[in-house]
């Protein structure tokens, strides 16, 4: 195998584009937190411990999940299963993606690097939840909810004046979107004893409970835009992530599950990308 067909398919194993879900919001915590475009230092640092971050954990996710993706038909051809990338491979990609991620927090401050390992371990973490709960999205949501957190405290050193209600709409934001998107395995989860809301409850309170989750995310985020202060313009992004929301639920349905790529990749890139520019310009504004 190419060198060039090696990094694709460790790309590809960590699915390295869809970093765009938890980037901008690190961005809009960085934002706020400096009331504008922070130093190019802090924010060279927060992308590569994000990247850091993310890479180790969906790394780690292919590791201890190899077994199952082998079982699994719409899995079988990820990069760990198919041979395209070796156990060890995967293994050194963690540590040091796990090192550079490290390396980043210590660059930035005391806190940040104090505060990394929990980071880290909950991102880790995650993967071995579907073991033994259903609740296992939320937890994810968790994990994504520290990006806001992380940009705040990189800028800060504090977590003085910190709007957790954009942590709590991120948390409810990821854990909707990823039990539709779990909609797509629930046969398989039921077969191979693994939890997930869908397998437990079923398609059709799965997404029920979905909407709830993402109600709840749309009023955390409008409520940080009453918290922060911000211009008006901060609620067009929020009429555009409403949209958003609302469109995921329209074009996928428990039965029909052929559209779930536009609504897992295509709205939810557009909802994170849209609160971080909707935040700058209202900061620009204001």
């Amino acid at each position: 195998m190419s060198l060039s067909h090696k990094i694709s398919a460790l790309l590809e194993m960590i699915k390295f584009k869809l970093t765009i879900f938890a980037m901008p919001f690190a961005f809009t915590g960085m934002f706020l937190a400096a009331h504008g475009i922070p130093k190019l230092r802090i924010l060279l640092w927060v992308v590569l411990a994000m990247v850091g971050a993310r890479t180790s954990a969906m790394g780690f996710n292919r590791i201890v999940d190899w077994k199952f993706d082998k079982q699994n038909p719409r899995t079988v051809n990820r990069a760990i299963p198919a041979g395209e990338v070796k156990m060890w491979e995967a293994w050194a990609l963690v540590i040091l993606s796990g090192v550079l991620f490290f390396f980043a927090c210590y660059s930035l401050n005391s806190l940040t690097l104090l505060l990394s390992p929990f980071a880290l371990f909950l991102t880790l973490f995650y993967s071995l939840t579907k073991r033994f709960t259903a609740f296992c999205h939320v937890v994810l949501g968790v994990a994504l909810a520290i990006a806001p957190f992380g940009g705040w405290v990189a800028v800060t050193g504090s977590l003085v004046n910190f709007p957790w209600i954009l942590s709590l709409g991120v948390l409810f934001w990821v854990a909707g979107f990823d039990t539709i998107y779990a909609c797509l395995d629930t046969e398989f989860d039921k077969n191979a004893g693994l939890n997930s809301l869908p397998s437990k409850i079923g398609g059709q309170n799965a997404f029920r409970l979905a909407g709830v989750f993402h109600i709840v995310a749309f009023i955390c985020f409008t409520l940080t835009g009453v918290k922060m202060g911000l211009h008006f313009v901060y609620y067009i992004g929020i009429a555009v992530t409403a949209v958003a929301l609302l469109y995921q639920h329209m074009i996928v349905k428990p039965e029909d599950l052929s559209r779930i790529h536009a609504s897992f990749f295509q709205m939810n890139g557009l909802i994170s990308v849209t609160l971080f520019f909707a935040t700058w310009i209202a900061l620009i504004l204001k």
